[in-house]
């Protein structure tokens, strides 16, 4: 007897890692999941780092810059006329600072266009961020509507099934026909073939939807938000103005204008002021004078400052046509913010009528389905009592299925559109 139970808990310890559990995600969770572990998301965030380390290296272009220097020396001596000169050790230090005073607003242009990158840098992250949650949302809505569909068919089959149960009874009964049995088989035969095509689609949808995530691929996952919440549309006055595509357009015709001054700046003066310190030593003379020997050490400072200004006199009009390239530049950014502008408005506009038709679609597709449960009920009824035909049933069964089918189509939809609403007027990535 143990030696049975110790086998059976070494077979379902071999066995228990193949089960995979189901995990039950809600809408929020999806976007959470599928928003750490995007891989764009994370080059995104790398290139803001990178952007605010622009920013540091360009802001420190205002201060002096500070450098040393250090040279030793080794030569033979040399002979100067009786007496010798020796540079055996000899060596100098220094210290150099370097302040620039005036580069043509340079330097404030290239820290403008670093400040500019940053705000672009993160404009481009909260886009990124905004599509990844309207691709899981387009995935987690989808994985639903598939499903609900999957227990539709299921629920018409066993309508059927219990149909054609009747069928047969009636036919020992002589109360219907074969005609009757065949036509119901051919009606499930025909539910079956759509409930293994819906079948395959979820298992698609649930693998799209894993991918999104960062899970594996064969994780069994069970949405938790299957009861919809419709509310009614309210009145929308949305603008493009917080979308991150609309301010990354702004940003780069502010960056041009920018590069426009930088340009500039090459047919400007430069202005600058170095201040230098130097310590030379180990320098010897020695000689002879009314026959004795001497030698003599020299070492000293001496602290120097210098001012430069450099003016450009001729570059053969690269200057000013290195301006005009940049304004041309500056045209062609202006001209692309307004005609994407333009686009972004449509695009606007048709997020919101779909708001508003997927909201009048969920009415209608509520009622269609409201009737066709009636008359199913109604139909079942007289069916019964042989007040209808078999055709009569089965065409109300297949209207029922074909408006849920509609129902589900509608609610899952319009929450897309929901999520595209916000998307369009740069909400999204703030929810």
């Amino acid at each position: 007897m143990k030696t049975k139970t110790i086998i059976i808990i070494i077979a379902m310890a071999c066995i228990a890692p193949t089960i995979k559990s189901e995990t039950a995600i809600t809408l929020a969770e999806c976007r959470r999941m599928a928003i750490n572990n995007n891989e764009d998301i994370a080059q995104a965030d790398n290139k803001y780092r990178q952007a605010e380390l622009d920013k540091d290296i360009a802001f420190a272009s205002y201060f002096p810059s500070i450098s040393g220097s250090l040279t030793a020396l080794y030569a033979k001596d040399l002979d100067m006329m009786g007496t010798t000169l020796r540079m055996r050790g000899m060596y100098m230090a220094g210290l150099t600072l370097m302040q620039p005073l005036y580069a043509g607003g340079k330097i404030m242009a290239a820290n403008k266009m670093a400040k500019i990158g940053v705000e672009s840098l993160s404009e481009s992250r909260r886009m990124t961020v905004a599509e990844v949650i309207t691709q899981a949302d387009n995935a987690y809505w989808s994985y639903i509507a598939v499903g609900e569909k999957v227990k539709l068919l299921e629920a018409y089959s066993t309508q059927l099934d219990e149909l054609a149960r009747q069928i047969k009874t009636s036919v020992e009964a002589e109360m219907a026909t074969n005609n009757d049995a065949l036509r119901v088989e051919a009606k499930q035969s025909q539910i079956q073939y759509q409930l293994q095509k819906a079948n395959n689609g979820k298992e698609l949808c649930r693998m799209a939807l894993c991918n999104i995530m960062g899970l594996p691929l064969d994780s069994i996952i069970i949405p938790a938000d299957t009861n919809i919440l419709v509310s009614p549309p309210v009145a929308m006055a949305a603008t493009i103005e917080d979308r991150p595509e609309y301010k990354l357009l702004k940003n780069q015709v502010e960056l041009q204008e920018q590069q426009v001054k930088s340009a500039r700046s090459e047919i400007l003066p430069v202005l600058g002021l170095s201040a230098i310190y130097s310590y030379y030593g180990n320098i010897k003379l020695a000689g002879t004078s009314q026959g004795y020997s001497y030698t003599q050490e020299f070492k000293d400072d001496f602290p120097l400052a210098v001012a430069s200004l450099s003016i450009p006199i001729l570059n053969w009009g690269k200057g000013i046509k290195g301006i005009k390239k940049a304004k041309l530049e500056l045209d062609n950014k202006r001209l692309e913010l307004s005609k994407n502008e333009r686009l972004m408005n449509i695009e606007l506009k048709q997020a919101e009528q779909n708001i508003s038709d997927g909201y009048n679609m969920i009415k209608s597709s509520t009622i269609a389905v409201a009737q066709a449960s009636e008359n199913l009920r109604n139909m079942q009824l007289n069916y019964e009592v042989g007040m209808c035909t078999l055709t009569d049933l089965l065409d109300a069964q297949a209207q029922w299925q074909e408006a849920r089918s509609c129902q589900i189509e509608a609610e899952t939809q319009y929450k897309i559109y929901e999520t595209e609403y916000l998307r369009v007027t740069g909400r999204l990535s703030n929810e």
